[in-house]
C-alpha cells in the first residue's frame, strides 16, 4: 500500500485532518493532526485513526503502525 493511499484513507476518516505517512521498513509511521482529537484522550484518538485502517489491518496489508496524534495546538500549529 502507498503512502498517499494511506493518507487518503485516514484524512477520508478524519476530516480536515493533516497526515504524514512514512515507511521504516515494514514499519508504518503515522503523524495525524486534527481539530477532531480535541479533548480525547490519547487512546480515544488513536483509536479514530485505527479505525480508519481497520480493514486494511485486518487483512493484513498494514501491521507495526506507530502513530503520533495530535490537535493543532498540540502541534504547534
Amino acid at each position: 500500500m502507498q503512502p498517499d493511499q494511506i493518507k487518503s484513507l485516514i484524512e477520508g476518516h478524519i476530516p480536515g485532518s493533516n497526515v504524514e505517512v512514512a515507511f521504516e521498513g515494514s514499519h508504518l509511521q503515522l503523524t495525524v493532526v486534527s481539530d477532531a482529537f480535541d479533548g480525547l484522550s490519547r487512546l480515544k484518538k488513536q483509536q479514530l485513526v485505527y479505525a480508519a485502517l481497520s480493514d486494511k489491518i485486518a487483512d493484513g496489508t498494514l501491521h507495526a503502525v506507530q502513530m503520533k496524534t495530535l490537535t493543532p495546538e498540540e502541534a504547534g500549529l
